[in-house]
């Protein structure tokens, strides 16, 4: 990085963190899908109901606010307890869900996928496993893709849920995931419950708001909005904060929604 792209990028230092104190704070829990989980206390059902609210992070936040809501009734509001305990019978009620193209045989499939994690393991946060030298996220969140899909005879078709860098994706909703689950400040948004995973590690959520804002801002210059525009996004923000750097998620979204920047 040239002096003068790294000076272009300070000049914004200001601004973005005036952003951040503007939208990292509990009135943004409200509107915002992570405000399902924030209705539990116990860790494990904290990672599942994160889960599904970022991975039904489809269209106006409300919708995935209701939907998600409605997910996690039919697991009688202790999602670790349905998973490990549920009865055959119980799951027939995932049958009439649907959300976009999310449907019932994902429901299924993600109450077996998420039942053989943690019979195995006593947090999500086993299988997103990282090292600590790695410089991003990205293998975490293909070992995770790797495991998820290691039952027998899984639906093809529910990969088009769980996002991996292999494929190129920007994995928006699960880096949206991954923020939620590592990084912790003062403000009370964001859990911190996990702590294998540094939050300077993180890659910021690409979304349409997100990416439109960033790319008016001169942080991203690539055309596609893959992985690796996420991780050069990332990258730029790490010279205004090199150990939190999707902070300013933050910043960029509250830019793109509330201000319509």
């Amino acid at each position: 990085m040239t002096s003068h792209k790294r000076q272009q990028l300070l000049n914004l230092k200001d601004f973005l963190d005036e952003k951040v104190a503007t939208y990292n704070r509990p009135n943004f829990i409200e509107l915002d899908p992570i405000s399902i989980p924030h209705r539990f206390r116990k860790k494990q059902d904290i990672e599942i109901a994160g889960l599904m609210a970022s991975v039904l992070a489809w269209g106006q936040r409300a919708t995935v606010i209701n939907k998600t809501n409605q997910f996690l009734s039919f697991m009688d509001g202790a999602p670790h307890d349905f998973v490990l305990h549920h009865k055959p019978s119980e799951l027939k009620q995932f049958e009439k869900f649907k959300h976009r193209t999310f449907n019932a045989t994902d429901a299924l499939y993600f109450m077996a996928s998420l039942k053989n994690i943690y019979q195995q393991f006593p947090s999500l946060e086993n299988a997103f496993l990282i090292a600590k030298e790695a410089p991003n996220t990205e293998n975490a969140i293909g070992h995770f893709h790797n495991m998820f899909f290691s039952l027998p005879d899984y639906p093809e078709r529910t990969k088009k849920h769980v996002s991996t860098p292999e494929r190129k994706s920007a994995c928006k909703r699960l880096n949206m995931y991954l923020r939620w689950m590592v990084r912790q400040d003062k403000s009370g948004v964001d859990f911190g419950i996990w702590k294998k995973i540094s939050p300077s590690q993180l890659i910021c959520p690409l979304d349409v708001h997100v990416e439109r804002v960033a790319r008016k801002l001169k942080l991203i210059q690539r055309k596609q909005a893959d992985w690796e525009t996420a991780v050069e996004l990332t990258n730029n923000l790490k010279v205004l904060n090199i150990h939190d750097p999707v902070v300013y998620d933050f910043a960029l979204f509250g830019l793109g929604v509330a201000e319509k920047f």
